[in-house]
């Protein structure tokens, strides 16, 4: 009897847990209700109105185009961090590895030795890989599908990580740069007593 309980008690666990893991797909498109009473425009993109007896405020987005905008600011804060070989920009990792290069210079009362321990570690890099094959209309494709939200949570991750990898780095070239110039201002000034 007890036995049976116990199995009771798990059947129905499971049932519960399955019928929430079925509800709850954060994949599946919803119907979302857009309509608000009372609507006055504040931009383009945002109401002010009057939905169920409250008053809200209601943003309404094309979601191709949050993506595209979230992708385009990933993409070139990447560009800002690590710079771009295509269009021959440094970005900050290229700035500090020249300011840590002249103060490894001789001249500038360096050892001559870049010390160099950061990789450039792009957040970016391995994102196309595609399944091949063909299509409905018998052409050879490459496709790469993933879930919208994954996508979008994918992309804000790696805008969090870009945007502290460029603060890091600002600071790293700011540091640079006041120790270089303190260096050659150091050098001058010994020149001059020199003379």
């Amino acid at each position: 009897m007890k036995s049976r309980f116990v199995f009771l008690m798990v059947a129905s666990i499971s049932t519960l847990m399955l019928n929430a893991a079925c509800s709850s797909n954060p994949y599946k498109a919803e119907k979302v209700e857009t309509n608000i009473d009372k609507k006055t425009e504040v931009t383009s993109d945002t109401a002010l109105g009057v939905k169920d007896g409250n008053m809200v405020v209601q943003k309404k987005v094309m979601m191709n185009e949050e993506l595209r905008k979230l992708q385009n600011e990933v993409y070139s804060l990447e560009d800002r961090v690590y710079g771009n070989r295509q269009y021959g920009s440094l970005g900050l990792y290229g700035v500090l590895r020249s300011c840590r290069s002249e103060l490894a210079d001789k001249k500038n009362g360096g050892d001559g030795k870049l010390v160099w321990t950061e990789p450039i570690e792009r957040v970016t890099s391995n994102e196309e890989e595609f399944k091949v094959g063909i299509d409905e209309k018998d052409k050879i494709v490459g496709i790469k599908e993933e879930f919208l939200k994954d996508r979008i949570d994918r992309f804000r991750n790696y805008r969090n990580v870009l945007e502290k990898r460029q603060d890091e780095y600002e600071t790293k070239v700011e540091v640079c740069q006041t120790e270089l110039k303190s260096k050659k201002q150091s050098k001058n000034q010994n020149s001059d007593d020199k003379e």
